[in-house]
């Protein structure tokens, strides 16, 4: 009996330890992400007005764990889980030396990114689809590296050297943003729309409710998802 309370306790010291800490570090860099999206938010209306004030930026706080930044056409939710997570023994983070001299940093806090059009969010479109396209991981120490497609795959991907702050997270939200506005709005497959329901069309008359999304060239797909609660 004392064997498993002492297990019990050990693990407790160790894993529930840690994952309070990278929780602690997680909340607090997405604290500074937030402020940081106000700040580029704010730089950006100026920049953007000099040439056409129709183009509409915007910042909003949505709660402690979202936020939005808006610019032109395309909106980024930021969002941040509140459970921590471990990678899968398969994952080659795994297997590096930076985690495997201690096993406790590869449990990680995830900010996830998502891709959604301004106009969903404007006109309350709820069939809309928006796309995860960067995931942030951020382990106890403060190290970071980011998941995504393209340039986000590999910009920061270096785990034991990349160390979390304000102008990294800076540099991630402007590839993320770079990123969106690479890829236009498409004009869907007819045979994708050609059905409609009659609550959908009685409702065009206030708001257009017929699911609009972009076409990224990409999906997370099962292998993406490396990582366990």
């Amino acid at each position: 009996m004392e064997n498993r309370k002492a297990d019990i306790l050990n693990t407790l010291k160790q894993k529930a330890s840690t994952k309070q800490e990278v929780f602690a570090v997680t909340e607090k860099h997405f604290e500074v992400l937030k402020q940081g999206l106000a700040g580029l938010c704010g730089e950006l209306r100026t920049e953007v007005d000099e040439f056409d004030k129709r183009i509409s930026v915007g910042y909003k706080s949505r709660s402690k764990y979202e936020a939005q930044l808006k610019f032109g056409g395309d909106t980024l939710v930021f969002n941040m889980h509140t459970n921590i997570f471990l990678f899968d023994s398969s994952h080659h983070l795994q297997r590096t030396k930076y985690v495997q001299e201690d096993p406790m940093r590869g449990y990680c806090g995830i900010i996830n990114v998502y891709n959604f059009l301004s106009d969903s969010f404007r006109y309350q479109r709820l069939n809309d689809a928006g796309y995860l396209i960067a995931r942030i991981f951020v382990n106890k120490d403060g190290h970071f590296f980011v998941e995504g497609k393209k340039r986000l795959g590999f910009l920061f991907s270096q785990f034991d050297r990349q160390e979390i702050n304000s102008e990294k997270l800076i540099e991630i939200v402007e590839e993320c943003m770079r990123f969106s506005l690479d890829f236009d709005l498409y004009t869907p497959d007819f045979e994708r729309v050609k059905l409609v329901s009659l609550h959908q069309i009685l409702e065009l008359s206030n708001n257009i409710k017929l699911r609009t999304e972009k076409r990224l060239g990409f999906e997370f797909n099962a292998q993406d998802k490396d990582v366990i609660d």
